[in-house]
């Protein structure tokens, strides 16, 4: 057995979970949006809320102070120790890095992140979560 395989594979993982995470901050705002405006209360259910502000705090608090994201760098240290100096072989893997990193100073990212996040905290004015749990169905027709 190839012994780069699973570092290989185990980078490919840290880069699907990387992106599948800035698809949450990222498309968790327009979700929060419209599902307010359409009426779907899991949108304000105070753990995901919770989840989506904190996310979103950290990111900008890594830009403000020039930390390298952890998932960045885990898989960097995993692709290494697989003989790999960039993205995956895979198809997936190229696109989901092409989508991740580009180049830009690094005030155009805390600008970004700094903004995004005003934005999401926002949305905690606009759309206040909620702590209590809603009643089933079943009790709300009442």
């Amino acid at each position: 057995m190839n012994d780069a395989l699973p570092y290989g594979l185990l980078a490919d993982l840290v880069l699907s979970a990387h992106f599948t995470l800035v698809l949450f901050v990222v498309g968790g705002l327009p979700l929060i949006v419209a599902g307010n405006l359409a009426g779907w209360r899991w949108v304000n259910r105070f753990g995901f809320r919770l989840a989506h502000l904190a996310t979103i705090a950290i990111v900008a608090a890594e830009a403000w102070l020039g930390v390298t994201c952890p998932l960045t760098t885990l898989e960097g240290w995993l692709r290494e120790q697989a003989g790999q100096s960039g993205p995956g072989p895979g198809f997936i893997e190229y696109w989901l890095q092409r989508l991740l990193f580009f180049e830009a100073p690094p005030w155009v990212f805390i600008c970004a992140y700094t903004l995004f996040g005003l934005l999401v905290a926002a949305t905690w004015w606009r759309f206040p979560p909620q702590r209590t749990p809603h009643p089933p169905r079943s009790e709300q027709s009442r």
